[in-house]
């Protein structure tokens, strides 16, 4: 077998309308080696756009002497007689490839063709990306000149080979089950698997070293239940020993003298040894405590420290949670790793998140059980990474898995719940995911959790995470929201149409057909009479579907009426037992009958499932009424909620609508949530933990920690004395490496065209910022529809310059593929909103201007924000001062806190929100940062300045404000 990888740079995307500019083909042998490669410039009849030459570095110079596309193809057609063509993203270059073969008169290419992007996400489906670029870099393939056709070429023939070497190498009954999925007859892909099964067949002595198999599976991990307790044993006697007489400062002697070995540039620093001893003071003391500890202060080990001396010293198991599945994966990878060599004792740490995050092996089992190749190429792809990852994951968690976007419907049919688990009587209990993290969590000295977890273990009465009195929470400042969130009840369309398509898809898919049938074939007197009984339920599936989407679309019709749109095309209307919409009356009639058909239908089939358990004893049926009624307390939820919502039966709650105007019905969310929770807060957490530590970088609101200490239900702990706080010191130098810069005769966004004026304005300042530091300039807004305004313009002024204009939701893809794409651009200047305010990582070069474009005060129609606005308004309280202003500056130091984020960053940070220094209030935001040099001076004068900031200075001559 011969292959051609191909690979076209273009002036665009279409075949009908764009030309080809450079070709690059690279042949492999059958010796599976690259043997040669062709290369060519191609001359267009068009100039090269400017976002190509950006893009490929390709200018018009390059081709405007390069031969002609029919000489190009008299070369390449000779070359792919009798190959099988391989491309990254194929289709794209077969269409430019059949149609120039067409315009110059050749037959069209006829062969086999193979996708790399589909063979990486089948053997590799855990990388983050697959464009080429990425995939060469993670998997260490040499790529010099992305986007480049030559270069583009070699590159995807030694991922070609790669990825067929791993094929080649798979156990064999993975290969065999991908082998069932594809059809080698009408998909390509199908022949290379169906080829590889042949001649592995023939291989009789490749061994599978490591590899367990269990049900005609092939996987990484064996059954958990084989470690014998005496090694936990022996470990906790070993720590014991070992702490028995080590105090706690003898105790962080050791760990830093073995930290300072390992790393000989580790340098204590004097906020984490403050906060070791906070830490531990608190644990100690049956305390709370609150510590703010900034970027570089080293958190984290400060509370793993002290938390695993106590835990193991004491026999407390901690339990520390995050807010985002990013840092529990830190910790895992990066914090515990270096704990496990420099601690003179053993520890187990445990990582335990939400049970939907991991794979249910049995339900996995029975979505491979469809007939050989009726699966869609899609659904084959996504399936089949899933088996072959089957192989290699020890943990089976979705974090693992590029389960975004198109693959998040399949990973959701498969990932373990509660009320779908078979537990002991599942054939898969030994090996299961879920119960392997609960047992491993349950034997941890310390248990990695997040916060959405650690409420929903509240609201299951502690029945999730095992037990514990002593609690660590980072990114404290979400914890508030989070609550909220899980403390209350979000229902969508999605929320009963999903689990109504696993009831019944199709005659053929769904949990409803696949029980009738199985029923059927029991053969028992009963059978013909559930099945008869069963079939009668068919059509209540599509009646309660239809009440549903009639329930939807009433509701968005009231939001339509009685919101008006912002500007992403978002509707909200909250919903006051005092001042509903005339529709109510009506919207509660189809409400209550959506309530009325999920209670027949979910009745029968409870009384149907228990008489078809006691009768069928076959694990497969066990497993599918399991299933169901999996869905119907799903159903059961939903009908919970609706009534919850229709009644709006919780006086504490706040109740709204939300949708969008481009997806009417379908976009329509319903929510209820508790308007406080500082209440819940202090009785379910506060009051039933010995010890609570919160930290996060933004706690304090100008050296302040009343408002987050009210908003948690703190208050009663603190006059208690029960309550400690801690502010640590910075380690960086924040007057030499952050300028803060206001341009005080900015135009402020006042009068009819007050914000045209502004925006203007900002425009033509951000160029020649962006031209002052060349590029390197992250500008954060706080509304999408400025970002968007700025973007074109601002784009077209940097052009000339060769600096890149990256908009969040415009230029396509996540904030981390736009922040990898920034870094990776050093000319470039990102816009960003929302998101792009925390979690990002920018240090050294990556970033040298941070812009904000206006103080991040939240929108105060919000139904919670208004909720608690009047709240407080009736305690004489200022809503204000109370509310939106903490929340604003917490954000605003979230944002500031992008800018520095090694002891070596110096960059600028432009205020261009001048009510900072025009207002009374605009000093808690400047108060609240930690100390960087702040001056205010004419706009016209910036860039002067920020030149001459950033110009290497002599020591101490940076001292004083010119």
């Amino acid at each position: 077998m011969k292959f051609a990888v191909l690979d076209f740079e273009t002036t665009g995307m279409s075949s009908d309308k764009d030309q080809i500019i450079q070709t690059g083909l690279a042949l492999i042998d059958e010796a599976g080696a690259v043997c040669s490669a062709y290369a060519s410039f191609v001359r267009p009849t068009k100039p090269v756009p400017q976002e190509i030459t950006r893009l490929t570095g390709i200018k018009n110079e390059d081709v405007m002497a390069a031969p002609e596309l029919e000489d190009i193809l008299n070369d390449i057609v000779p070359m792919l007689q009798d190959v099988i063509l391989v491309g990254h993203n194929v289709e794209f270059d077969a269409q430019f490839l059949q149609a120039a073969l067409d315009r110059s008169g050749y037959l069209p290419f006829t062969g086999r063709m193979l996708d790399t992007v589909e063979l990486a996400r089948l053997l590799y489906p855990t990388q983050p990306s697959y464009s080429l670029s990425s995939l060469t870099q993670t998997l260490g393939i040499d790529h010099d000149r992305p986007h480049q056709a030559d270069s583009d070429a070699v590159a995807t023939a030694e991922l070609f080979l790669l990825c067929v070497n791993k094929l080649r190498t798979l156990p064999l009954f993975t290969l065999q089950r991908l082998n069932a999925m594809f059809d080698p007859d009408r998909n390509d892909l199908g022949w290379l698997i169906a080829d590889t099964v042949a001649w592995r067949e023939t291989q009789p002595f490749l061994t599978e070293d490591g590899v367990h198999h269990f049900r005609q599976f092939a996987m990484n991990v064996g059954d958990w239940g084989e470690e014998t307790p005496s090694i936990r044993d022996d470990e906790a006697a070993e720590a014991a020993a070992v702490l028995k007489d080590l105090d706690f400062e003898q105790y962080l002697d050791t760990v830093q003298g073995n930290l300072k070995t390992m790393f000989p540039s580790y340098e204590a620093r004097e906020g984490q040894d403050i906060m070791f001893k906070e830490v531990f003071g608190a644990l100690n003391d049956d305390s709370h405590l609150l510590v703010e500890a900034g970027t570089g202060t080293g958190k984290s080990l400060g509370y793993l420290l002290p938390s695993l001396y106590y835990g193991l010293k004491e026999d407390k198991k901690v339990v520390v949670s995050t807010h985002t599945i990013q840092l529990q994966e830190q910790l895992r990878e990066r914090d515990l790793p270096l704990l496990q060599k420099s601690l003179p004792m053993p520890f187990r740490a445990a990582v335990f998140k939400g049970r939907s995050n991991y794979l249910c092996l049995r339900k996995f089992e029975n979505r491979q059980q469809i007939p050989e190749h009726a699966f869609s190429r899609e659904e084959a792809v996504t399936r089949g990474g899933m088996t072959v990852w089957l192989g290699e994951t020890t943990r089976g968690e979705s974090e693992e898995l590029n389960v975004g976007g198109r693959n998040k419907e399949e990973w959701d049919a498969v990932s373990s719940d509660a009320a779908s688990c078979l537990n002991r009587a599942c054939p898969w209990f030994k090996r299961c995911f879920y119960h392997r993290a609960r047992q491993e969590a349950g034997k941890a000295d310390l248990v990695i959790t997040n916060h959405a977890l650690l409420f929903t273990d509240m609201r299951a009465d502690s029945r999730l995470l095992p037990a514990y009195d002593r609690l660590v929470v980072d990114e404290a400042h979400h914890l508030e929201e989070v609550a909220s969130h899980h403390l209350g009840q979000k229902t969508g369309h999605s929320s009963l149409a999903v689990p109504l398509q696993r009831v019944w898809k199709d005659a053929r898919t769904g949990i409803l057909p696949q029980l009738i049938h199985s029923v059927s074939s029991l053969g028992s007197t009963e059978s013909a009479v559930w099945a008869e009984k069963l079939e009668l339920l068919v059509p209540k599936v599509h009646e309660i579907r239809e009440a549903w989407e009639r329930w939807m679309e009433a509701l968005y019709n009231v939001l339509a009426a009685q919101a008006s749109a912002d500007e992403t095309g978002n509707l909200t209307l909250r919903l006051k037992p005092a001042e509903l919409p005339p529709q109510w009356d009506s919207l509660s009639v189809d409400g209550n009958n959506v309530i009325q058909l999920l209670s027949d239908f979910i009745r029968p089939l409870e009384k149907m499932t228990l008489e078809i358990r006691e009768d069928a004893d076959e694990i497969s049926l066990q497993g599918l009424l399991t299933d169901l009624g999996g869905v119907l307390k799903d159903l059961a939820s939903v009908r919970g909620d609706t009534q919850s919502f229709v009644t709006l039966g919780k006086p504490e709650f706040v109740y709204w609508v939300e949708g969008h105007s481009q997806y009417r019905g379908r976009s329509v969310w319903v929510y209820g949530v508790p308007a406080d929770v500082s209440g819940l807060l202090k009785e379910g957490v506060f009051d039933r933990k010995a010890s609570v530590i919160m930290t996060s970088a933004t706690l304090t609101i100008d050296k302040s920690f009343k408002y987050v200490t009210e908003q948690l239900g703190l208050d009663e702990a603190e006059k208690g004395g029960r309550l400690k706080t801690a502010m640590l010191p910075s380690p960086f130098r924040y007057r030499e490496q952050a300028l803060v810069l206001i341009p005080r005769d900015f135009p402020a966004i006042k009068g009819r065209d007050g914000e045209t004026v502004f925006l203007n304005a900002l425009t033509d300042s951000l160029r020649e910022m962006a031209e002052t530091v060349g590029g390197r300039m992250l500008v954060l807004f706080t509304s999408h529809r400025m970002l968007k305004t700025v973007y074109g313009p601002l784009k077209e002024l940097l052009e000339p310059s060769g600096i890149q204009v990256l908009g969040q939701g415009i230029d396509g893809g996540s904030r981390s593929r736009l922040t990898q794409q920034f870094v990776k651009q050093p000319t470039s200047v990102l816009l960003g909103t929302s998101s792009f305010w925390e979690g990002i990582d920018l240090p050294g070069d990556a970033l040298t201007c941070l812009a904000i474009v206006r103080l991040p005060f939240q929108p105060p129609n919000h139904p919670v924000a208004e909720a608690k606005s009047e709240k407080l308004q009736a305690e004489n309280k200022n809503p204000f001062m109370k509310l939106s202003l903490p929340q604003a500056v917490i954000r605003f130091k979230q944002g500031f806190g992008r800018l520095v984020r090694t002891a070596t960053d110096r960059g600028i940070v432009i205020l261009y929100d001048t009510r900072v220094i025009d207002t009374n209030y605009g000093k808690y935001f400047l108060y609240s940062l930690p100390g960087p040099k702040m001056e205010h001076l004419p706009t016209a004068a910036m860039a002067a300045r920020v030149s001459s900031w950033l110009q290497p200075v002599a020591a101490g001559e940076e001292g004083e404000t010119p």
